[in-house]
């Protein structure tokens, strides 16, 4: 296996998580912002990986984006499990 294989295997990883994220979020009536954001993350983590292989700059700045909202959401998680309202 080439590593051009190798980071094709990792960008699809990336891409069923970011799906299995989205679909979760949608079939759940309260999804586990855990598991929502920390999937996204690894998603847009492994992604960010194989763009470094097969570099797209519109995709990576995507990634990009996509990873900060998913920290944005973990952080909110973090604060919102330490004061429940």
């Amino acid at each position: 296996m080439t590593s051009h294989d190798l980071a094709n295997l990792v960008g699809f990883c990336g891409t069923a998580c970011i799906i299995f994220a989205y679909g979760y979020a949608t079939r759940q009536d309260r999804p586990n912002p855990f598991v929502q954001h920390g999937v996204n993350l690894l998603g847009a983590a492994l992604l960010t990986i194989s763009l470094l292989f097969n570099m797209n700059p519109a995709s990576f700045v995507l990634e990009f984006f996509w990873a900060a909202i998913a920290i944005w959401g973990l952080v909110k998680a973090f604060r919102n499990r330490s004061n429940p309202k």
